[in-house]
């Protein structure tokens, strides 16, 4: 008689949502922004809605105080985009508003990161206010008597801004002793959203996983150029998310995610003229010697799958 044994998944994803408590730390980003809108006034819109017959408290209008498409207005809103991806790309959902969590281990490489960024976001606001005056020319002539100059600050500087911090969501530990109990629900309810940000992680996998399967099935199909698309190029993900493949260009890698290249190998003929794949950077052989320059290269590739890619080292 044949058994089948079910995995307890509740236990795994306990096992996961701890290690995301040892391993993840929370992150909050957040932006100040200058709004570019702005509601009628009562009377403005009584006036808009006599213009169709209408009566004001039915109507909504409001007005745009700035063009969003001015280049320099763009440039600022690029940066803010940026960072999004970025945050975003580095991080997994927590079931707190404005919280994520990044790996322990990335947090100087996330500082350093938002830091230039903040730079970047700073020198594009100042371009945008030496252009302000002009900007307020230009909503004048479009907004006709809509206009109000009190709608408008004297400067954006300050009024475009990012912010990060590091909240801690765990049971503060100064309960453990002033109320055991009150600390141990609390140890509770943190593992409870810990589960939570398991399950949101991996449903945000499967989202991001399934628009990969698109984007591959797309790109790999057909032919380019009138020859066969390139298909031999395996990629792994691990448990967040980060994508680790040998480079080729069967795929743009970019659209991905932020890209990492390192060298894994050197492929180098000898005295003789014979080809050597050298795989001392990733703590590998050295392997040949061989006649032609892509055999030893077909080789390379085929150890680094067995012994790189697929083992994570």
């Amino acid at each position: 008689m044949s058994t089948l044994t079910i995995p307890d998944t509740t236990q795994e994803n306990r096992q996961a949502a701890r290690q995301l408590q040892t391993t993840m730390a929370a992150a909050r980003v957040g932006f100040t922004w200058f709004g570019t809108r702005k509601t009628l006034t009562p009377e403005q819109k009584a006036e808009a809605a006599d213009t169709f017959g209408a009566e004001g408290e039915f109507v909504s209008a409001g007005k745009k105080l700035l063009d969003t498409r001015n280049p320099r207005f763009k440039a600022v809103t690029a940066v803010r985009n940026q960072i999004g991806e970025y945050w975003r790309s580095i991080s997994l959902p927590f079931p707190e508003p404005g919280l994520r969590l990044i790996q322990q281990e990335r947090l100087d490489e996330f500082q350093e990161k938002m830091t230039r960024f903040k730079r970047e976001l700073d020198v594009a606001v100042r371009d945008l206010d030496r252009h302000f005056d002009a900007m307020k020319s230009a909503a004048r002539e479009r907004l006709g008597r809509l206009f109000n100059s009190n709608d408008y600050p004297a400067t954006l500087i300050g009024l475009f801004d990012v912010s990060w911090d590091f909240p801690s969501v765990q049971a503060p530990e100064y309960l453990r002793e002033l109320n055991p109990t009150l600390y141990r629900e609390e140890c509770q309810r943190v593992q409870a959203r810990f589960e939570e940000a398991v399950r949101l992680a991996e449903s945000a996998f499967v989202d991001e996983l399934a628009k990969l399967v698109s984007h591959l099935t797309e790109r790999l199909s057909g032919q380019e150029d009138g020859r066969p698309k390139e298909r031999a190029m395996n990629l792994v993900i691990d448990p967040f998310g980060s994508i680790r493949c040998i480079y080729g260009e069967a795929i743009d890698l970019g659209t991905l995610g932020t890209l990492t290249i390192t060298r894994a190998s050197h492929v180098e003929p000898d005295e003789s003229g014979a080809w050597w794949a050298e795989l001392l950077p990733v703590n590998g052989p050295r392997l040949g010697p061989f006649a032609r320059r892509s055999d030893a290269l077909a080789v390379e590739k085929c150890w680094l799958e067995a012994h790189w890619l697929k083992a994570g080292t």
